[in-house]
């Protein structure tokens, strides 16, 4: 299909293909929706956007509502989830194809689910693929600049987001039993009976965009927040405070309960707040969203370890523009408790191609360089860039704060052989930080064509090797 897809676009006229877009979008969004017999209509579905954390949200949502006794499936950058299987997102697409999408929906109505999870992204806005899909709950995470050269500006990457919230209304009706199974509501004296699922916006009231999130129609609006002063008419906040990070993890207090979580960086408390919102949101006991909570052990691909018995730190991230990876700096400080002992950090990154965000690069070499003591620039997604121009770029804000090539900074093509090279300059103790690609299952290069790749597996096979 990538192939297809393409081609087509290779061939078309610019302007056509993009006045064409929208209609083709929108009408296969229907007729997939059609195939698999509005499967949404069936599940309680929670929709999560936003610029960062949508993944991590998703799955400690999911696992959280798993652990509190019910089937849910989930789609992410990370993973699926149909209810009866998981496995890794191999579309290299957060949020896939209508067909995809709307199949995996019917799969986890035909396996039981009760909840629905669906990361949802701009760009699948943009191209209705949220459309004919009847959620029930919306989560804002936070935004900030991403995707600028895709929508043109901040305020229309906004805007897209906005266009999810603005679906919720649109949204039909749905009865849930006490169960949380969605029950048809043929009758008056059904609808006494059944519980119907509140239209629920839930937001990171602490980013400065959530009050236009929150201004959107819905029946109920909730607000995870740090600010003792939070106030916003028709919205109830829920506070949480005393967080502790640690190199085991970190723990924060809300609703009168302590919550210790087995992962690291203090900002995936935030991301542990949307888990703690929906909870209390469908009614669940704190203490049963508690437990939940503390029996993950870590997302795929987010400040994952890797470990074959080497004497030295191993971390692979998903983080790929500027501000998550300053996020992960914040976070691997915790990583040793004796903080007196000097310790090297060794990072692999690279930065992405196909017109995306060319802007950061340097930006991401700075933020390396200024914070790792050896840098090493390699290939991550080039799609019909020129892999090398990009490792250059990349290499220039790594080289405008100190870097020296050859020496601190080294720019490698090939990123197994990077990889490679980040691990044999590791001494004990050193952090080894790999970034870019996380659990992703493919580099993507040109003419639509994908190379098998995990930086996991790969880190495992030259390990041994060290």
């Amino acid at each position: 299909m990538d192939k297809i897809l393409y081609i087509i676009k290779k061939y078309i006229p610019v302007k056509l293909f993009k006045a064409l877009q929208p209609a083709y979008h929108f009408i296969f969004s229907w007729i997939s929706a059609a195939v698999y017999r509005w499967p949404s209509e069936k599940l309680i579905v929670i929709g999560v956007t936003g610029t960062t954390g949508k993944t991590t949200s998703v799955y400690l949502i999911a696992k959280m509502l798993t652990a509190v006794g019910y089937k849910v499936g989930y789609t992410s950058t990370a993973m699926f989830g149909d209810g009866k299987k998981e496995w890794l997102n191999n579309k290299k697409m957060t949020m896939p194809g209508r067909f995809f999408t709307q199949k995996i929906l019917r799969d986890m109505a035909k396996n039981g689910c009760q909840y629905a999870l669906v990361e949802t992204t701009s760009e699948g806005i943009r191209q209705f693929r949220h459309r004919f899909i009847n959620y029930d709950t919306l989560i804002f995470t936070g935004l900030y600049p991403e995707h600028i050269e895709s929508h043109g500006s901040f305020a229309n990457y906004k805007k897209a987001k906005g266009e999810l919230f603005k679906h919720l209304k649109r949204c039909g009706v749905k009865y849930a039993n006490n169960d949380k199974c969605i029950c048809p509501s043929d009758s008056g004296f059904k609808k006494i009976e059944l519980n119907r699922v509140k239209k629920t916006i839930i937001a990171n009231g602490d980013d400065e965009e959530a009050g236009y999130f929150l201004s959107f129609w819905a029946e109920e609006k909730k607000a995870y927040t740090r600010n003792n002063n939070f106030k916003k008419d028709g919205v109830e906040a829920i506070k949480y405070s005393s967080i502790k990070s640690g190199g085991e993890g970190t723990s924060f207090s809300v609703v009168g309960e302590k919550i210790n979580l087995k992962i690291l960086g203090e900002f995936n408390v935030a991301n542990a707040m949307t888990a703690v919102s929906v909870g209390l949101a469908e009614r669940i006991d704190i203490k049963k969203i508690k437990i939940g909570l503390e029996k993950i052990n870590g997302v795929p691909g987010r400040l994952e370890r890797i470990n074959e018995g080497q004497k030295f730190t191993v971390l692979v991230d998903y983080a790929f523009e500027p501000k998550a990876v300053s996020k992960l700096y914040e976070a691997i400080k915790l990583i040793s408790k004796d903080e007196k002992q000097k310790k090297n950090i060794i990072h692999v990154l690279g930065s992405t191609g196909g017109g995306r965000d060319k802007a950061r690069r340097p930006h991401l070499g700075k933020i390396a360089g200024a914070k790792a003591d050896y840098v090493i620039i390699t290939n991550e997604d080039p799609y019909d860039d020129d892999p090398q121009e990009i490792i250059n770029q990349v290499a220039e804000g790594a080289i405008e704060v100190g870097k020296k090539e050859g020496e601190d900074l080294f720019k490698i093509l090939d990123r197994r052989e990077a990889i490679h090279k980040a691990l044999a300059l590791a001494k004990e103790n050193d952090i080894v930080l790999i970034t870019g690609k996380g659990s992703e299952q493919a580099i993507c290069v040109a003419e639509g064509e994908k190379i098998p790749w995990d930086d996991r597996e790969v880190t495992k096979e030259e390990l041994k090797k060290i």
